[in-house]
């Protein structure tokens, strides 16, 4: 087999998925088709394999899916169901008139028996002519109607991924357009973070009593040593117990991640069957920094940058004699907490702003102002989830994305 159909980072992992068979994840989503009549929510971190769960008790030959972050009206949404259901929104109506004449008439026959006549009858007979006059006219159905019906006649899965990135008006909308049908057993999904976007009390209310929640553990540290293990089997390639503990740390519950590194492992070709040339972690930077730089560069660039708009800005200066400006700063402070998936307090961001710094320290306001910026161009990136995000009222940073987490750990800080 080859490393790239065993490792697949973003695709369905055929042949290293871990049901994660102790959390009986697969039986609870499964209940949905049971005429379960409840709206099931599945949450969890970014990245967490939410999607690959869903897929594999809801493959997309067997259901409708919808991803969020192609629909920004109610219209998309809907016109996506009709496309995958294969509906039409125009039907044509047909009416006829018909009217009956009777003809008479003779009927004459001969009834023979071994070629000997044996008399004539003479039946009348009664003949009916039908002739009928038609009208046709056309009836066009709003895309909403027309989903909802072939969604009710159909039955067919509807899932509804990344849930969150839906505008928050319409979250509400499409969740009691959808009840009645939830109501009747219609199996219908939303996969979404417990974030913000995530209006998960507009859904709740709108869904009171009718809500099947599950979320989705972040992942341990012996489940996401389990694609190495099956994987690198099934390549034939022996993997020591201190490189699969390293990968597994490194991957910050994400098994998105460990098949990133797994893949790059196989890529450059290194040994992990052996563990007396250095430490885990030696020998496997050079594959955590490409994988740092392949998947969390572009997003740290455009937060380094700032906001486009700018006057100049001071230049500050690192304990590494390097000069930065104050978005600089800051994510090298936060590079140098190496966080994971967490909560930042401003308190904490400030002790790691001193340790990094030459220069005075800026002011709260300055610092919750850059946050503010970064946070905002965090939630315009094209992902589907931002990053970061930042609340200024309890001023506390969230980091939400393994990816970028990652970044900070092993990418390039220097521009």
């Amino acid at each position: 087999m080859k490393y790239q159909e065993v490792f697949v980072p973003g695709g369905f992992p055929k042949y290293t998925y871990n049901p994660r068979a102790a959390l009986k994840l697969e039986e609870r989503l499964g209940e949905v088709k049971e005429n379960l009549c409840k709206l099931v929510t599945v949450t969890g971190n970014t990245k967490s394999g939410k999607t690959v769960l869903t897929r594999r008790v809801l493959p997309t030959e067997e259901a409708i899916w919808i991803d969020g972050g192609s629909v920004s009206e109610e219209s998309d949404f809907w016109d996506i169901v009709i496309e995958q259901l294969d509906l039409f929104q125009v039907t044509t109506v047909s009416t006829e008139n018909s009217t009956t004449s009777t003809v008479g008439g003779a009927l004459r026959s001969a009834a023979s028996l071994f070629g000997v006549v044996k008399g004539e009858a003479e039946t009348k007979a009664e003949l009916e002519k039908e002739r009928a006059d038609g009208e046709s006219t056309q009836q066009s159905l709003s895309s909403r109607v027309a989903a909802i019906k072939g969604l009710k006649a159909s039955g067919i899965p509807l899932v509804i991924d990344d849930f969150h990135y839906l505008p928050k008006t319409l979250q509400g909308t499409i969740v009691r357009v959808l009840k009645p049908l939830v109501f009747d057993g219609q199996p219908v999904v939303i996969i979404a973070i417990p974030h913000r976007r995530y209006d998960a009390m507009k859904v709740e209310k709108e869904m009171t009593g009718r809500i099947y929640p599950m979320q989705i553990p972040v992942w341990a540290v012996n489940e996401l040593t389990e694609i190495p293990k099956i994987g690198f089997e099934l390549l034939s390639k022996p993997v020591h117990d201190n490189y699969l503990s390293a990968l597994a740390e490194q991957a910050i519950g994400s098994p998105h991640l460990m098949q990133d590194f797994c893949r790059e492992v196989c890529r450059q070709g290194i040994d992990i069957g052996d563990n007396s040339n250095g430490s885990a972690d030696q020998i496997l930077a050079p594959v955590f920094k490409e994988v740092a730089e392949t998947i969390g560069r572009p997003i740290f660039e455009k937060l380094a940058r700032g906001p486009r708009q700018r006057t100049d800005r001071v230049v500050r200066t690192l304990k590494t004699g390097e000069s930065v400006d104050i978005y600089q700063l800051v994510l090298h402070a936060l590079a140098h907490m190496k966080p994971g998936l967490v909560s930042i307090e401003y308190e904490q961001l400030r002790a790691a702003i001193r340790d990094v710094s030459a220069s005075t320290m800026p002011q709260l306001h300055e610092v919750a102002r850059v946050l503010k910026h970064m946070s905002s161009i965090a939630a315009t990136d094209q992902s589907s989830t931002p990053v970061i995000d930042f609340e200024d009222d309890e001023k506390k940073l969230h980091i939400t994305d393994p990816f970028f987490a990652f970044y900070l750990r092993w990418g390039s800080l220097s521009g």
